[in-house]
């Protein structure tokens, strides 16, 4: 063969085994490259995310009222206790009664059930849904599990109660101005608002005749209020705001809470406005009140003061001699009986175990962990860490806004129309001392510009 063709023929083979050289050492570089790369990058050097440990699920949590879950109306719920039930005819005032919810179904509905039990007209409580889910609890697309689920059916069919669900979900700010806006349009001059993370039981143990329940105790104080000797009264307090009476014109003529304020030192600088535009603050009492982060782990223990239905007694002739039952029968049918004294103590116990938590006072918020996969589901401990910087953010707004953390800027000399205006942290020594000092120099500074003219 001649050498030029062999040339050729060389060249011709060269040019394939070239090619799968280099294919062959560009797949294996990667490899080789990625055997050369720390933890947590991929194979072309990228960094891979990295997640956070899980922590876990907490047991499921259950349904608290096994009753009013079975049940088909209202007719199906242990009886209120006569002496608690609400008048047949609806007092003269409007006594509508707010109770915002976000998370925690168990809790809520146990808010709501104690104010039933304590004689406030369940046709008067409005439930405010500020889940931000739309219509999702409406249209029963959430589950228990589920941190913003809400139980529609329950607390308008069998309870009796009202559901207004908000727009979008709000901050504590947003909310309270909601209730004020509901007001306005309602044509109410007054409204009740309670914590949902509360339990409220009329006080049998009160002893100035005639008795009187919760809710007739909260009328009475409501009437009272109405004397013009009280002058420009903005809210009234029972056991703190854990439950309060607000006067709707004295909240609309401050301007309504700063909503720039969203969550915590928001009450602060509200009450502070109030009190700055001479409006009155008072506290009453109306029965008891405790602050919980935890359910009862059944609702029904809150009717049992009356008299046993014909439906318990059939339950409970199956498994317990007559007498015995005839005896509970006895026991219940009394005011401030050993299952109402019963009661007091396990409340008494909610409330300690709350105020006690190392873990904080509202770790019940985050306590529901399910949801994944149904309408606008947010992760549950992503959501309570952005709670939490929004916290943290609105005591930053209020600092600035006032000049100063603490809550008693009044006491602290301050007055209405000082809001944005004064120097951050003007009471410590170093920020006056500063200050004068500026001022001084500016004062000379002016003197020298008249002179030199």
């Amino acid at each position: 063969m001649p050498t030029r063709t062999r040339a050729r023929h060389f060249r011709i083979l060269l040019i394939p085994t070239t090619l799968i050289l280099a294919l062959l050492t560009f797949r294996s570089f990667p490899e080789t490259f990625n055997r050369n790369l720390p933890a947590g990058y991929n194979r072309v050097g990228k960094p891979k995310p990295l997640y956070k440990p899980h922590p876990g699920n907490p047991p499921p949590i259950e349904d608290n009222f096994p009753l009013a879950q079975k049940a088909r109306s209202a007719a199906d719920l242990p009886p209120i206790p006569s002496w608690n039930k609400p008048p047949s005819r609806h007092v003269k005032h409007s006594t509508p009664l707010f109770i915002g919810f976000t998370r925690n179904w168990p809790l809520l509905q146990q808010t709501v059930v104690s104010y039933i039990v304590a004689g406030w007209p369940a046709s008067d409580i409005y439930v405010i849904e500020n889940t931000g889910v739309m219509n999702s609890n409406r249209d029963g697309l959430l589950s228990l599990q589920n941190p913003f689920y809400l139980d529609h059916h329950r607390l308008t069919k069998i309870l009796g109660a009202n559901v207004i669900s908000t727009p979008t979900l709000f901050t504590f700010a947003q909310l309270q101005n909601f209730y004020i806006y509901t007001a306005l349009g309602k044509g109410w001059e007054h409204y009740w608002w309670a914590h949902m993370d509360t339990v409220v039981v009329s006080d049998e143990e009160y002893e100035g005749p005639p008795y009187k329940s919760l809710y007739t105790r909260a009328v009475e104080a409501l009437e009272e209020t109405l004397d013009p000797s009280w002058g420009p009264l903005a809210t009234l307090w029972f056991a703190y705001d854990r439950l309060a009476l607000v006067r709707t014109k004295a909240f609309m003529d401050v301007g309504g809470w700063d909503t720039m304020i969203p969550f915590y030192m928001t009450d602060c600088d509200m009450h502070e406005r109030l009190w700055m535009k001479d409006f009155r603050i008072e506290d009453a009492q109306v029965g008891k009140v405790w602050d919980v982060a935890e359910s009862l782990d059944d609702l029904g223990i809150l009717y049992q003061r009356g008299e046993v239905e014909k439906k318990e007694r059939r339950e409970f002739l199956d498994s317990i001699e007559a007498d015995a039952l005839d005896k509970r029968k006895e026991a219940e049918v009394q005011k401030n009986s050993p299952a109402y004294k019963e009661l007091l103590v396990k409340l008494d116990q909610l409330q300690a175990a709350k105020s006690g938590n190392q873990g904080g006072r509202n770790t019940w918020q985050a306590r529901q962990k399910g949801g994944q996969g149904e309408p606008f589901y947010r992760d549950s401990d992503g959501f309570e860490k952005a709670v939490s910087m929004w916290m943290e953010f609105g005591r930053t707004v209020f600092a600035e806004k006032w000049g100063r953390g603490p809550c008693d800027i009044r006491a602290a000399g301050l007055k209405d129309g000082d809001e944005w205006k004064v120097v951050a942290d003007w009471e410590q020594k170093g920020v006056q001392w500063k200050y004068w000092k500026e001022r001084e120099r500016e004062k000379k500074r002016k003197e020298k510009g008249k002179n030199e003219r």
